[in-house]
């Protein structure tokens, strides 16, 4: 027989759920770097990526005016470098310069990629819908980029590639 189930208060529905580094660029403002574990595939076919960002953060309006942003999935010996990119405000410093990350010029769009990172995601800004504390920002794929070892017939192989997962505040390993 099952246990009985009860209602929680917490805010995590679901878990775990993937963290990713969004890297933006900004005319005016330069480039930056924000943790989000609000993220997924909205849609195959187009591809469609969703990430939801608090409008007081500083990313959100350099997303919003630039129209674009990258999705980089971090290794979980990134962790410490993520754990920066999540903690201090990219109004206070450059957050690639004091994580020691490497911003890397994508190929579709001003956003830049973050070097370190196996697998980056160029993503075209499509809409953005308030939702309540976070807005929904919706991302049509347009370039995908994999390190060569985890191309296999044109996907990618996540076996051995330890990722980072975030459940019920912190973050965790996950191996695939």
């Amino acid at each position: 027989m099952s246990e009985e189930k009860k209602e929680f208060s917490t805010s995590f529905i679901l878990a775990p759920v993937p963290v990713v580094l969004v890297a933006c660029r900004h005319d005016e403002l330069g480039d930056n770097l924000l943790t989000i574990a609000w993220c997924g595939v909205g849609c195959s076919d187009p591809e469609i990526i969703n990430i939801s960002i608090r409008p007081e953060r500083y990313s959100y309006r350099m997303i919003k005016e630039s129209g674009c942003f990258t999705v980089n999935i971090p290794t979980y010996d990134l962790l410490e470098e993520v754990k920066v990119c999540g903690t201090v405000s990219g109004r206070e410093c450059d957050k690639f310069e004091k994580a020691g990350l490497t911003a890397v010029p994508a190929e579709k769009i001003t956003a830049p990629l973050v070097g370190e990172c196996p697998v980056n995601i160029e993503c075209e800004l499509l809409e953005i819908k308030p939702l309540g504390v976070h807005d929904l920002f919706i991302g049509r794929v347009v370039y995908k980029h994999a390190a060569g070892g985890l191309i296999t017939d044109g996907g990618i192989n996540f076996y051995g590639v330890e990722l980072i997962t975030y459940i019920n505040g912190k973050f965790k390993a996950v191996n695939g």
